[in-house]
């Protein structure tokens, strides 16, 4: 008797129309652009600061949830945790001030990805963002996905986001990082007509165009390798001198790659997480380390966009459907 023949997507080997951005697998391959970073630096070193505490799902949010993105060994179900509202409550407490201090100290410009609400109920950290005149890209409204919204609620999403944040910051954001998108979310970024670039995106060590609704539109990727969620997410740092010596041999890496093309670094970096003592004393040595190499450039998001865009139009590298266009 014949065994029972394979569903069609065994023998699959092209994505079928489905909704949001095409898969893109190629990339350059061997065709970088030449991109030269100020001071001919070989690797655009920028540093992101997650501030999201306040916004995350929880009961007295109304969400009938605890979120689970910490370091608390166990969550409760079904009614408010304590212990989950206080780990984040670090962050905005004693977290992000210990991050600023060390900040300061380094002399080095940051992205914050930043939900609209963390920012409204901490004003003092909106006010110390603005006097250091760090970009502020928009992390949602609240730290909630996008993918959970229809495309009405996640346009209204967005603009609510970004006029709370020109509020709070002073400057509208001009980045999008998303907690996870939806397959709308870069069409409304497109629609809304502000936003310089997104990254919502883990797939290169350069910003690239993508073609969307018919028009260009930049991916800054961002990273979840050299990250401190690692402190929390397997693999983890055991140490601070893991995170520290992982991000290092990445740094070091970009900077001599075999070849003589220009690179970007992101590292990723939470107010709860990175704010603790230890760790703090760890991200002070990379951000050091990173600044003194004269061959790195510390940038903001924004600053790598603004660089890369004047350099490479997008008619020579932007994407349609997956492919060069």
């Amino acid at each position: 008797m014949p065994g029972r023949l394979p569903s069609p997507e065994f023998f699959a080997k092209h994505d079928g129309d489905v909704s949001g951005p095409a898969r893109d697998l190629i990339g350059y391959s061997r065709q970088l652009p030449n991109v030269e970073w100020p001071g001919g630096a070989r690797v655009a070193f920028q540093a992101v600061v997650n501030y999201e505490e306040g916004s995350e799902r929880s009961f007295p949010m109304g969400d009938g949830a605890n979120d689970g993105f910490h370091e608390f060994p166990e969550v409760l179900d079904g009614q408010r945790d304590l212990d989950v509202e206080s780990v984040y409550e670090y962050g905005s407490r004693a977290g992000i001030w210990r991050i600023f201090r060390v900040l300061d100290r380094v002399g080095v410009p940051v992205t914050f990805f930043a939900t609209a609400v963390a920012l409204e109920r901490n004003p003092e950290v909106a006010d110390k963002i603005r006097m250091r005149g760090d970009e502020v890209a928009s992390h949602g409204y609240r730290w909630l996905n996008g993918f959970e919204m229809d495309r009405d609620q996640e346009r209204l999403w967005i603009d609510r986001t970004v006029e709370s944040l020109t509020r709070t910051v002073g400057t509208r954001p001009v980045g999008w990082y998303s907690r996870q998108m939806s397959v709308s979310t870069r069409e409304l970024l497109v629609e809304e007509g502000g936003f310089l670039y997104d990254s919502d995106a883990y797939n290169d060590d350069l910003p690239y165009w993508t073609e969307v609704s018919g028009r260009q539109h930049l991916v800054v990727p961002y990273t979840l390798v050299v990250n401190d969620a690692h402190f929390v997410l397997a693999p983890t740092f055991a140490t601070p001198d893991d995170f520290f010596l992982a991000a290092k041999a990445a740094l070091d890496r970009l900077r001599d790659d075999g070849d003589d093309q220009a690179r970007m670094m992101s590292v990723g970096i939470h107010a709860r997480m990175s704010g603790q003592p230890g760790r703090a004393a760890a991200l002070e040595r990379l951000l050091a380390y990173a600044a003194d190499l004269d061959d790195v450039w510390v940038a903001t998001r924004a600053g790598i966009a603004r660089t890369f865009a004047a350099q490479v139009p997008a008619t020579a590298t932007s994407r349609s459907n997956g492919r060069v266009a």
